[in-house]
């Protein structure tokens, strides 16, 4: 009897552990796949429009900033998972974001934070990142994705090492010079987002 006790309280535990983690899904309703290309779009799109590489001063790297044009999608990505063996992209879970475009720059196009730039306090998004090997040495290329407002938003907590204790915060859209671009900023709220698929399989 304790022993069929034991084991039902077992798969009770084991069953709401996996009843807490939630899948992130594109705008058809369908689990985003990792390795599928996507469109990072805002929620609302009456002001600009998706995600793309950028060069604020016509240099090498660029980094991620938003189409002018709310029917511009952007350029698409595709999410590598900390695991590489991940089928579905989990909520909150480390994964790496990479440009799937052309661009003037020859380097990966993977997403990696900048340092804080100046005294603005802002750190950037730059496209010269590298994927995979987590580790403290790659504390920079890894993104979360979590839920807000009835849409998803990006945020940057690497947990990908146990010792480190790396700046955290959600990322949001600052104007400069006449562009918008994607920055961790504490001081403004995150930017809601969702993920449009790049094509139908």
């Amino acid at each position: 009897m304790k022993l069929f006790l034991l084991i039902t309280v077992l798969l009770s535990v084991l069953t709401s552990t996996k009843a807490i983690i939630t899948v992130v899904l594109d705008t058809d309703g369908d689990i985003l796949k990792p390795g599928a290309q996507y469109y990072i779009r805002p929620a609302a799109r009456d002001i600009a429009g998706g995600l793309i590489a950028n060069s604020p001063n016509n240099s090498c790297p660029l980094l991620v900033g938003q189409a002018k044009s709310g029917a511009d999608l952007g350029y698409p990505v595709i999410f590598s998972p900390v695991n590489p063996n991940a089928e579905t992209l989990n909520v909150g879970a480390d994964t790496n974001i990479q440009v799937q475009d052309i661009t003037i720059c020859i380097q990966s196009n993977v997403w990696r934070l900048t340092g804080s730039e100046d005294d603005t306090g802002l750190y950037y998004v730059a496209t010269d990142g590298v994927k995979g090997n987590p580790g403290k040495d790659t504390l920079s290329n890894w993104f979360k994705v979590d839920e807000y407002m009835g849409y998803y938003k990006l945020r940057f907590c690497p947990g990908v090492c146990n010792f480190c204790k790396p700046l955290c915060g959600d990322l949001s859209v600052v104007i400069r010079d006449g562009k918008r671009w994607l920055v961790l900023d504490k001081e403004n709220q995150p930017f809601p987002f969702e993920f449009v698929k790049a094509w139908e399989e």
